[in-house]
């Protein structure tokens, strides 16, 4: 996309070289002119861009872009037709489309020409034949074009391969040679006043903000000649009104395309002088933007001071007795489609019609007790934007939002407009926006002289009111309605998140996740254990993720707020001031370490201005309630200047209620599972004995998430001299009921068998303590059996396998067989008879015992059974007790793909060959 043109070069040949679709309309009929000789051949004085995502809120971006810069450029006559045109063209991008726009702007002495281009140039616009036919008004495609052809001088479509560009140029109206603007004679005494010699300083910034220009009026103002300011920043010599780290700065004024105001620059002297300034931003031939200072001191501003605006004619009556709507009187037409348009808009038209300095408009809150500043100009906006103040502010008409009210003064009456404090606005006038009686806003316009308004002006501006009322209104509810759409998507999608963990720091860091930037630009998280306990500062978020930590160091050096459980967000203004105090304290220091080079106190200046920026704005805390108990607090905040509207104040308070629940929830199911698992590691026989001469390896899981014992259980233990105890058993059931009963036979049998008793009578007592527990008994397999390595090298077992599944003895030739007969289960009967049996493993011998988790592993219809365990044991020849315990768990996990849905116990025990001694 061509993007101007060096002056005195020719544009380039617009024919299509490479064979690619081209085509360019043009209007037919008068005034319409070649193709070659559009004023793109004319010298391209002024350029601006910029680019818009395809969203629907670009558009109305785009039109304050077009507003803005030719309003910059002097061209108020065309800016209503630029920003209708705009408006369509850019809807054509972003939303039919669906690509991102380029927009970009052209001054020439001409005119100017905009240009709107999408990234979808296979979406022609079909060549139209003479004359031109785009169709039927009333259609919903192709407007835009219509207005093209109706309302510019020149209109066409260009193509390249990726992008299609929609251009139109609005021509500048005739002006008059004479006099523009001219004030009265005035006696000497009333002129304003400057020295003998006024002097202008001339002074040119870059791109980068440094000095490349300075006049010798400069040089005579502020003592510094060019050498010495030549490449260096223009902040190092302004002194801007403003705390360190918080509102505009120079840097951003620089930036924009027309600025005038005071400040100060710094003399060789030391001191700072006041000067008044006017800055206009220029492009050079090669396209390398600047800006033009033009300085006087403050008292001579009167020979750069913009004279103020001449009231606007009355518009209310309309030529040739057509009547008009007045709404539209009063905004123009087309109306804003947007409310932040529209109330834009709003203030800029008051402004102008009482020719005031600034203008503002506030929206009144449901309950009509507070009004939210939503729109202003001539205000710092990045300050007041969302600003709340109360509806009535004190007794009588002037302390109320809902009468018509006339300040002469404001000076007589320091804060009777909060809103104007600071702001050098002297007098204002304010009137109610109201909708069948209800207060639904406040309009007003102020000026930086006194005296300037009277009821006369109060009734012009009550007329506007009246008029723009109801569509404001409306416009507001449409957007309460799709924040409200909005909210609950994302209180839904949050409570789906907070509902799905129980774990108390994926739960933390959830509810900063949400929070940034969703509602808020950074966010802290204070928890409290209990009641006795102070705050403690949790988590914190930022959207940018450099400033985490200095935004922590900040909070974790105040003292942390109350938890008051009182519902809704509270302001807390401690960040904000600590942060300024420590900005203040970090420039002072720089100041004072002048005569130091610059990088030894940029990096200690840095971390510490950007946290007060970041924090520097408002700051609310929500208490986080859960179970009537305060268990945290949520901190929001904002950036320097900024407020919370009350829509995301809201939002934020149902979130912390459902953050609260969730926190608590994690909180209570960390505490009953690590109560759990206490219980369960103390009901786990302690590290198993090393038997001398056998081999003996144990792996045991336990059914279900979080528990760590269940009905299965194992033990090895020493009885006398050379004797050892071993069991495996199994309990009726999971859970806890069958953990209960697994501690009690645990140890039951290590005091029946250190007491000297025969295998059977330790499990005949033992099935008698079952039965005495009643209702919690459970029925109770067990294989129980004393083992003595001999010398020999083999080992001598008596075992007795009490329904139990039968214990398998893998000798060394690979044969499997088992090692004991069933008997009768424990906890049913009450008279048992049972017997011990003795088995000898010789060296190489596998003696292996498994609880029925193993054998009933199942896959759908199949069974891994006795018959599977002995398959794979038949395997194991030659490995040790651990290998073999492994290879059976893996073939036991392999056998199915769903998780185990009963406790596994594995015992395997080994004599080892004596070629392995």
């Amino acid at each position: 996309m061509t993007t101007g043109l060096i002056p005195g070069e020719q544009p380039p040949d617009p024919r299509p070289t490479d064979g690619l679709p081209h085509q360019r309309h043009e209007p037919v009929g008068q005034g319409a002119m070649p193709v070659e000789n559009r004023s793109r051949s004319s010298v391209i004085t002024a350029r601006a861009a910029a680019s818009f995502e395809p969203v629907g809120r670009s558009v109305a971006t785009a039109r304050s872009f077009v507003r803005d810069t030719l309003q910059g450029w002097g061209f108020a006559d065309i800016v209503d037709d630029a920003v209708v045109l705009t408006s369509e063209l850019v809807t054509n991008a972003v939303v039919h489309a669906g690509t991102a726009a380029d927009l970009l702007c052209l001054r020439s002495d001409e005119g100017v020409r905009i240009e709107v281009a999408d990234r979808y140039p296979e979406r022609e616009i079909p060549l139209q034949g003479s004359p031109v036919n785009m169709g039927s008004p009333d259609r919903e495609g192709g407007r835009g074009l219509q207005l093209c052809a109706a309302l510019s001088g020149h209109w066409g479509v260009d193509y390249t391969p990726t992008h299609k560009t929609v251009w139109f140029q609005l021509d500048l109206p005739a002006r008059p040679v004479g006099t523009r603007t001219a004030g009265p004679s005035l006696p000497a005494h009333l002129l304003p006043l400057a020295d003998t010699r006024v002097r202008v300083a001339v002074v040119q910034i870059d791109r980068g903000g440094s000095v490349t220009a300075w006049n010798e009026d400069a040089e005579e103002l502020f003592g510094h000649s060019a050498d010495q300011v030549t490449g260096k920043p223009l902040t190092d010599l302004a002194a801007w009104p403003h705390t360190p780290g918080t509102g505009t700065g120079i840097a951003d004024a620089l930036q924009l395309s027309r600025w005038e105001g005071s400040y100060g620059i710094r003399g060789a002297h030391g001191r700072v002088i006041p000067v008044y300034a006017s800055h206009l931003r220029v492009r050079d031939t090669d396209g390398e933007p600047s800006t033009v200072c033009l300085l006087v001191r403050d008292h001579e501003r009167a020979v750069l001071q913009t004279p103020l605006r001449r009231p606007a004619t009355d518009t209310s009556g309309t030529s040739e007795g057509q009547s008009t709507d007045p709404f539209e009187v009063f905004i123009g037409s087309p109306a804003p489609d947007d409310l932040d348009g529209l109330l834009q808009r709003t203030v800029e038209r008051a402004r102008d019609m009482l020719d005031g300095d600034s203008a503002f408009l506030l929206l009144a809150t449901d309950d009509e007790t507070e009004l939210e500043v939503r729109a202003s100009t001539g205000l710092p906006s990045a300050r007041q934007r969302f600003a709340r103040v109360p509806v009535e502010a004190g007794p009588g008409r002037y302390g109320s939002a809902r009468m018509p009210a006339v300040h002469e003064d404001l000076t007589a009456v320091p804060g009777a407009v909060p809103l104007l404090n600071s702001t050098g606005m002297r007098s204002v006038v304010t009137v109610p926006l109201k909708v069948e009686g209800r207060l639904t806003g406040s309009l007003g316009v102020a000026a930086e002289a006194p005296n300037r308004y009277s009821n006369e002006e109060a009734l012009r501006l009550q007329f506007a009111a009246d008029r723009i009322a109801l569509a404001v209104e409306s416009a507001r509810l449409g957007e309460l309605e799709r924040l409200r759409r909005g909210s609950l998507s994302f209180l839904v999608e949050a409570s789906d998140l907070l509902a799905g963990t129980l774990d108390r720091d994926q739960t933390l860091a959830l509810m900063a996740q949400m929070t940034v930037p969703t509602l808020s630009t950074w966010c802290a998280v204070y928890t409290i254990a209990d009641q006795a306990s102070e705050p403690y500062l949790s988590y914190v978020l930022h959207e940018d993720e450099e400033l985490i930590d200095g935004i922590k160091s900040l909070l974790s050096k105040i003292t942390p707020p109350d938890p008051v459980p009182t519902p809704g967000a509270r302001v807390w203004t401690a960040p904000a001031e600590v942060a300024h105090q420590a900005a203040l304290r970090t420039s002072m220091r720089s100041l004072g370490l002048s005569g130091s080079p610059t990088h030894q106190i940029t990096p200690g200046i840095g971390p510490t201005l950007a946290t007060a920026s970041a924090v520097g704005g408002e700051t609310v805390v929500l208490p986080l309630v859960a179970r009537n108990r305060v268990i945290g607090m949520l901190t929001l905040g904002k950036p320097t200047d900024e407020h919370f509207r009350q829509e995301i104040l809201e939002l934020a308070e149902d979130l912390s209620r459902r953050a609260a629940l969730a926190l608590d929830n994690a909180r209570l199911y960390s505490e009953r599972t690590a109560i759990s698992q206490s219980l369960q590691r103390s009901l786990l026989p302690p590290e198993l004995p090393t038997v001398d001469g056998v081999e003996v390896e144990v792996i045991y899981r336990a059914a279900g998430e979080g528990n760590e014992v269940g009905g299965d259980f194992y033990d090895l233990f020493p009885i006398s001299d050379g004797a050892y105890g071993f069991a495996i058993g199994d309990v009726c059931g999971t859970g806890p009921n069958a953990a209960a009963v697994t501690g009690l036979a645990r140890h039951a049998l290590r005091l029946l068998a250190r007491e000297g008793l025969s295998g059977p009578a330790v499990l005949e007592r033992l099935n008698s303590a079952i039965l005495d527990e009643g209702a919690r008994s459970r029925f109770l397999t067990l294989l129980y059996g004393e083992m003595r390595p001999q010398e020999d090298g083999s080992a001598e077992l008596k075992v007795v396998c009490a329904g139990h599944p039968l214990p398998l003895r893998l000798r060394q030739d690979g044969t499997v067989e088992p090692a004991a007969e069933p008997q009768p289960l424990l906890g049913v009967i009450e008279d048992l008879e049972l017997y011990e049996q003795t088995v000898t493993l010789d060296p190489g011998d596998v003696l292996l015992c498994v609880t029925d988790g193993v054998t009933e592993r199942r896959e759908g219809p199949r069974m891994l059974g006795d018959d599977g365990l002995t398959d794979v044991l038949t395997t194991c020849t030659g490995l040790t007790a651990g290998a073999v315990a492994a290879r059976i768990m893996r073939a036991v996990e392999r056998f199915a793909s769903e998780p185990p849905s009963d406790d596994m116990a594995i015992l395997a025990m080994r004599v080892p060959g004596l070629h392995t001694e």
